[in-house]
């Protein structure tokens, strides 16, 4: 069994800056992938981006070259850092892997 604890989020004026972390009981990134999703009201859960055991990482369009995805050496922690925030990235994200999933993390960008 392994547990995901996210951490960070909150609010942000537009433009701002904001770095998740995903944190797991065990060094389970470099086994599997660690991915961030995002689900905001009435809307579908959305693929943000991954980083895959090897460190290949892939975004969704809206997010390319605002949003970056590492994680540490021990493989242990994935981060989220999300620069330029906009409105539209308001949304809970969530982190996974394999079949774990974090608590979630509400992020709400609004002046």
């Amino acid at each position: 069994q392994v547990q995901l604890v996210q951490s960070g989020g909150g609010l942000v004026q537009p433009g701002g800056s904001l770095n998740l972390s995903c944190t797991a009981s065990r060094s389970i990134f470099n086994q599997w992938p660690g991915t961030w999703y995002r689900q905001a009201p009435g809307k579908q859960r959305e693929l943000v981006g991954t980083i895959t055991r090897s460190g290949q990482i892939l975004y969704v369009d809206s997010v390319k070259g605002r949003f970056t995805i590492s994680k540490d050496s021990a493989k242990t922690t994935v981060y989220l850092l999300m620069n330029s925030l906009k409105p539209e990235d308001s949304a809970v994200y969530l982190c996974s892997s394999d079949q774990y999933w974090g608590q979630g993390t509400q992020v709400t960008v609004s002046s």
